[in-house]
């Protein structure tokens, strides 16, 4: 036998090892990290068969995507039992960090807007990555491996259109400023993702510090009605004409109600506000061969798929979307886009709470 034939002898008997080894549910994720193609498949669906189960916490809606991910996961991977936890960002993220912090994980995946940099930074996840990735544009992937995309939101205005006409509604944002709407816009005063928080951050990013904050000022004496709740529950406020206007919501929601026979409209105003959700692993992931398949599967066509038919707008923008939702896609209609990434509303966030403080929340 020659010196390289027993060398590539070795080596395969190496790699059996470390697959065998993989497979019965010892490997690290960074062990996993180095296998592709086939081997990983393969390694991944062995350690999750032995882990039987996956734990993902999400911001989306339950029966509209998480149990249709569940539904169409479990028919591919049937010995895996996947269970999710909706809630909004705030609570995901404050469930995840007190569950670390008691070493009781349940946890395997997170995802949401706004959740991964609170807990990139807190030291609970771990860097990952996917083949389906490489669909993706740079700015939906973490360089360093922390976060992927996996879907695409866009916000704007949403008006009761029993109250206010598509002639009359805001096209711009200085239209918001018009006398005539003082105390006849609402938003979500406290959650991460849309409402009044990502509207401020918004506005410095397109505007810059000081001609943002002066727009700031300007808008806060159109006294913004301060709701608790999501921004899909303000789009509900507007649609029952407790106010005519709601600011910074998903531009989708209002095309869903419309759709069942609600009196509201979404106006798009360039330019778009643009934010991905994003999902993180987390570093003690009770399940980490099982996570790493639902994450593939996620990002995977049948996945992403799935998401489109849940009404949200897939990562990958090779998917085509719904007609009906495609008036509020900038890139489909010749409109700008400002996307803030999970870096700009985490690194914004302090000075954007103080400003919403300052001009919003005065009484």
């Amino acid at each position: 036998m020659s010196h390289i034939s027993a060398l590539r002898m070795a080596f395969t008997a190496l790699v059996a090892l470390s697959l065998t080894t993989i497979a019965a549910g010892a490997a690290t994720l960074e062990e996993i990290e180095r296998l592709q193609g086939p081997d990983r498949e393969k390694a991944l669906v062995e350690g999750a068969r032995a882990e039987g189960k996956v734990v993902m916490y999400s911001a989306m809606i339950e029966n509209q995507a998480l149990r249709p991910i569940k539904e169409a996961f479990q028919r591919k991977y049937p010995f895996i039992e996947a269970e999710f936890w909706r809630a909004d960002t705030r609570d995901l993220i404050n469930k995840t960090l007190a569950e670390t912090r008691a070493r009781a994980t349940v946890a395997d995946i997170v995802e949401g807007g706004g959740v991964s940099q609170t807990l990139v930074r807190a030291g609970v996840t771990q860097p990952f990555s996917l083949p389906g990735a490489k669909a993706l544009a740079p700015s939906l992937v973490d360089a360093k491996g922390m976060w992927v995309a996996t879907r695409v939101s866009y916000f704007g205005l949403a008006y009761n259109t029993r109250l206010v006409s598509e002639a009359e509604a805001p096209k711009t944002y200085q239209d918001l400023l018009d006398p005539k709407w003082r105390g006849k816009i609402a938003w979500a005063a406290n959650t991460e993702t849309g409402g009044a928080m990502m509207f401020i951050s918004f506005i410095r990013a397109w505007l810059g510090e000081e001609k943002g904050e002066d727009y700031l000022r300007e808008l806060g004496k159109q006294e913004i009605v301060n709701l608790s709740g999501s921004p899909r529950e303000v789009v509900n406020k507007v649609m029952a004409g407790e106010y005519p206007l709601a600011l910074s919501i998903f531009l989708h929601h209002p095309i869903i109600s419309a759709l069942q026979g609600a009196p509201v409209a979404p106006r798009p105003m360039e330019p778009v506000l643009g934010n991905a959700s994003v999902m993180v692993l987390l570093k003690s992931a009770p399940h980490p061969h099982a996570a790493l398949l639902l994450m593939d599967f996620i990002l995977s066509k049948e996945g992403q798929t799935v998401i489109k038919n849940a009404d949200y707008f897939p990562a990958d923008s090779t998917i085509e979307i719904e007609k009906t939702v495609a008036g509020i896609v900038p890139a489909k209609n010749g409109l700008s886009m400002q996307l803030l990434s999970e870096e700009d509303l985490f690194a914004g966030r302090t000075k954007s709470l103080a400003l919403q403080k300052q001009y919003f929340q005065k009484r």
